[in-house]
C-alpha cells in the first residue's frame, strides 16, 4: 500500500501541465512552453509556480488580471507575435519577480497608465512591432529604477513619455527607430548616464537639440559608457542648429542632409562646418496701421522669413511682452488678436522675430476710435465702455425731432438678403472723417458696425436675414481739435426696414418638375399621333395596291440586247376586268406570282405603281415573254 499512496500524494501536490503545452522542470525551476499551440487565451490551469512561460506565436487577443494571478515567481514572460489589442489595468499586477516581458509583434494601439503596473523589478521591456500611437505619461512608473532595455521601435509614435524615460538611471539601450517622432525636447537624455545605445533611425527629425549625452560618443576612452548613436534616415535640415553635432566627428555613419536645397543628398559628416549656416529673420509683411472702433476685435499681423523659422513675439505699448490671456491671443505664426478693444489698447505695438542668426522688429500702430455713450459721464479719466449705439442714437433722434422731417437716410432696393443705404452730403461746414452704419435685426440683437469712407453716400448691406425687421442709424465721425484719440460723432439719421421673405426652394423645384413633366407629356402625344398617322398611311397604301385595276398597256415594244425585236401582235378583245388580284413578281427559279407585301414589304408595294410594275403584272397574266425579257423591258 505504501508505493501507491506516495504516488497519489505527489500527484496531488503538483498541478497538471496544460494539455497543449510542454512543461519542463529543470534545475528546480518550472518552464511552461506553449508556443505555436493555436491558443486563443492564456491557459487557466498553468502552474502558478512557473518561472518561465512562453506563449509566443498564438492567437491571444486580450490580457487581464486573472491570466497571471498568484504567479509571483514568474521571471520570464514571452507573449510575442500574438494578436493582443488590449491589456487590462494591472494585468501583470502579481508579477513582482518578473524580469523580462516580451510583447513585440502584437496589435497594441495604446498603453494606459495602468496597463503595465505590477512588475516593479522589470529589466527588459520589448514593445516593438506593434501599432502604438500613444503611451500614457505614467505607463513606466513602476519600473523606472530597474529598467535596462526599452524597445519601442517599429510603431506609430509621435511622442513618448520623455519625463519617464529621462528618469531611468540604469537604462542601457533605448530603441526608438522607425517611428514618427519629429522633435526631441532639450535635455531629454541628460540624466541617462548609463545609456550606451540610442537608435533614432528613420524618424522625422529635422534637427537635434544640443545634449551632453551625445558628446560621450566622441571619446570612448574618456567615458565609462561610450554612446552608440544612430540617427540616419531622418530629414535633417543642415543649418547652424546642427553645427554642434557636426563637430562630433563620426565618419563611419551614413547620415545625409535633406535640406536646404544646396546640401540635399550630401553626407552629413562630409559637409564642411562653414556650410552649416543660418539666415537672420526678415519681416516680409506686417500691419502698418490699424483703426478699430471701441469694443471691436483687432487683428495685428506680422510675417517673417528666416532659417530656421523665426520665433515671433509681441511687445505692447507699455513695453511689456504680450502673452495669451482672456482678451489677447498671440499665435506662433505672428498674429496678435485683441478680442475686445478699449481706449487703453491704443498705441504702438512691436513685432519681434528671432532665431539663432539674429532678430528683426517692426512697429504697428493701433488706434481705437471711442464710441458715443448714452449716459453723461462727469468724472474725468473714467474709461467709457461700449454701448448700444443704435438704440441710444435712435432715442436721441426721436427726442430732437430729427425723424419728423424728411429722412436723411433711406434704405431702398431691399431684397431678402440685401439693401441699399443712401444718405445726403449733410452740412458742408462740418468736416467728416468717415461714416459709421449701425444696425441690428429682430432675429438677432447683436449690433453690427460698418465703416464707410467720407467720399461715399451709398452702401450695400449684404448677408441680411430674410423676413426680418431692421433698425439702422448713420453717424458721421469727425476729428476733434486737441491732442486726443477721441472723435466727435454726429447722428445723421435712422431708418427702419424689413427684408423680403425667402423664396422657398421647393416651389422653384416644383415648377421645374411640372414644366418638364408637361413637356414630356406633350412630346409623347405628338409622337403617338405621328405613329398613328404613319400606320394609317401604310394600311391605306396596302389597300390601294390590292384593289388596283390592271393597267391598260398599248403600244408596248420589247427591246433586247443584240436580237431582233419581235413583231407586235394585235391585242385580242379584252374581256371584262377580272376580280382584282394581288400584285406579283417573278421569284428566282420560279415563275409563280407572290404578293408584294409578303416578299418585299411596303417599299415594293409603293414601287408597284410604276410602269415597270405594270409590265411585270402583265407578264404574270401571260404576255408571253420570258423572265429575262421581262426584266430587261423598257417602256
Amino acid at each position: 500500500m505504501a508505493p501507491p499512496l506516495l504516488l497519489l500524494l505527489l500527484a496531488s501536490g503538483a498541478a497538471a501541465c496544460p494539455l497543449p503545452c510542454v512543461c519542463q522542470n529543470l534545475s528546480e525551476s518550472l518552464s511552461t512552453l506553449c508556443a505555436h499551440r493555436g491558443l486563443l487565451f492564456v491557459p487557466p490551469n498553468v502552474d502558478r509556480r512557473t518561472v518561465e512561460l512562453r506563449l509566443a506565436d498564438n492567437f491571444i487577443q486580450a490580457l487581464g488580471p486573472p491570466d497571471f494571478r498568484n504567479m509571483t515567481g514568474l521571471v520570464d514572460l514571452t507573449l510575442s507575435r500574438n494578436a493582443i489589442t488590449r491589456i487590462g489595468a494591472r494585468a501583470f499586477g502579481d508579477l513582482e519577480s518578473l524580469r523580462s516581458l516580451h510583447l513585440d509583434g502584437n496589435r497594441l494601439v495604446e498603453l494606459g497608465s495602468g496597463s503595465l503596473r505590477g512588475p516593479i523589478n522589470l529589466q527588459h521591456l520589448i514593445l516593438s512591432g506593434n501599432q502604438l500611437s500613444r503611451i500614457a505619461p505614467g505607463a513606466f512608473d513602476d519600473f523606472l529604477e530597474s529598467l535596462e532595455d526599452l524597445d519601442l521601435s517599429y510603431n506609430n509614435l509621435r511622442q513618448v513619455p520623455w519625463a519617464g524615460i529621462g528618469a531611468m538611471p540604469v537604462l542601457h539601450t533605448l530603441n526608438l527607430d522607425h517611428n514618427l517622432i519629429d522633435t526631441l525636447p532639450p535635455g531629454a537624455f541628460a540624466q541617462l548616464g548609463q545609456l550606451s545605445r540610442l537608435d533614432l533611425t528613420s524618424n522625422r527629425l529635422a534637427t537635434l537639440a544640443p545634449d551632453p549625452l551625445f558628446s560621450r560618443g566622441r571619446d570612448a576612452e574618456a567615458s565609462p559608457a561610450p554612446l552608440v548613436l544612430s540617427f540616419s534616415g531622418n530629414p535633417l535640415h543642415c543649418n547652424c542648429e546642427l553645427l554642434w553635432l557636426r563637430r562630433l566627428a563620426r565618419p563611419d555613419d551614413l547620415e545625409t542632409c535633406a535640406s536646404p536645397p544646396g546640401l540635399a543628398g550630401r553626407y552629413f559628416w562630409a559637409v564642411p562646418e562653414g556650410e552649416f549656416s543660418c539666415e537672420p529673420p526678415l519681416i516680409a509683411r506686417h500691419t502698418q496701421r490699424l483703426w478699430v472702433l471701441e469694443g471691436q476685435r483687432a487683428t495685428l499681423r506680422c510675417r517673417a522669413l528666416g532659417d530656421p523659422a523665426p520665433t515671433m513675439h509681441w511687445v505692447g505699448p507699455d513695453d511689456r511682452l504680450v502673452g495669451n490671456s482672456s482678451r489677447a491671443w498671440a499665435f506662433p505664426n505672428g498674429t496678435l488678436e485683441i478680442g475686445v478693444t478699449g481706449a487703453g489698447d491704443a498705441g504702438g505695438y512691436t513685432c519681434i522675430a528671432t532665431n539663432p542668426a539674429g532678430e528683426a522688429t517692426a512697429r504697428v500702430e493701433l488706434r481705437v476710435l471711442a464710441l458715443p455713450h448714452g449716459g453723461n459721464t462727469s468724472a474725468e479719466g473714467s474709461r467709457p465702455g461700449p454701448s448700444d449705439i443704435a438704440a441710444s442714437a435712435r432715442t436721441a433722434a426721436e427726442g430732437e425731432g430729427i425723424l419728423e422731417s424728411e429722412p436723411a437716410v433711406q434704405v431702398t432696393e431691399v431684397t431678402a438678403t440685401s439693401g441699399l443705404v443712401s444718405w445726403g452730403p449733410g452740412r458742408p461746414s462740418d468736416p467728416v472723417w468717415m461714416f459709421q452704419i449701425q444696425y441690428n435685426s429682430s432675429e438677432d440683437e447683436t449690433l453690427i458696425y460698418r465703416i464707410v469712407p467720407a467720399s461715399s453716400h451709398h452702401f450695400l448691406l449684404k448677408h441680411l436675414v430674410p423676413g426680418a425687421d431692421y433698425d439702422l442709424c448713420l453717424l458721421a465721425l469727425s476729428p476733434v481739435a486737441g491732442p486726443s484719440d477721441l472723435t466727435a460723432t454726429r447722428l445723421l439719421g435712422c431708418a427702419h426696414f424689413s427684408t423680403l421673405p425667402a423664396t422657398p426652394l421647393c416651389h422653384a423645384l416644383q415648377a421645374h418638375v411640372l414644366g418638364g413633366t408637361l413637356t414630356v407629356a406633350v412630346g409623347g402625344v405628338l409622337v403617338a399621333a405621328l405613329l398613328v398617322f404613319t400606320v394609317a398611311l401604310l394600311v391605306r397604301g396596302r389597300g390601294a395596291g390590292n384593289g388596283r385595276l390592271p393597267l391598260k398597256l398599248s403600244h408596248v415594244q420589247s427591246q433586247t440586247n443584240g436580237g431582233t425585236s419581235p413583231t407586235p401582235k394585235p391585242h385580242p378583245p379584252r374581256s371584262p376586268p377580272p376580280r382584282p388580284q394581288r400584285s406579283c413578281s417573278l421569284d428566282l427559279g420560279d415563275a409563280g406570282c407572290y404578293g408584294y407585301a409578303r416578299r418585299l414589304g411596303g417599299a415594293w408595294a409603293r414601287r408597284s405603281h410604276s410602269v415597270h410594275g405594270g409590265l411585270l403584272a402583265a407578264g404574270c397574266r401571260g404576255l408571253g415573254g420570258s423572265a429575262e425579257q421581262l426584266e430587261e423591258s423598257v417602256v
